[in-house]
């Protein structure tokens, strides 16, 4: 069977993806600003898109392509939550270090 995507080609999207992932990974790990944290998170969707869809073309297949189409409305969703929760944290503290944050009183 013949792939479109060739495994020189394959590898590099692959890294790429682990990059983006692992970058997404320190970022969050080691930043403490809320907005940070989410455009982390963010880019580490983003690595696992591009992981899928490579391997998705690469297998010719299309069931990695749909399910990076969940994997877009998750993040979606997730943004418009994380938005709007960051909007209401920082208007009860005046803040955006999330280390303020740690310890929420109920």
């Amino acid at each position: 069977m013949s792939t479109p995507l060739s495994g020189m080609l394959l590898s590099h999207f692959l890294m790429t993806g682990a990059i983006l992932f692992g970058l997404g990974l320190i970022g969050f790990v080691t930043r403490r600003n809320l907005i940070i944290m989410f455009l982390c998170t963010e880019l580490m969707f983003q690595g696992v898109v591009i992981s899928l869809v490579s391997l998705s073309l690469h297998h010719g297949n299309f069931e990695g392509q749909t399910f990076v189409i969940f994997v877009l409305t998750i993040a979606a969703a997730e943004a418009a939550l994380a938005l709007g929760l960051v909007v209401l944290l920082y208007r009860g503290r005046k803040t955006l270090d999330g280390t303020a944050w740690a310890l929420l009183r109920g």
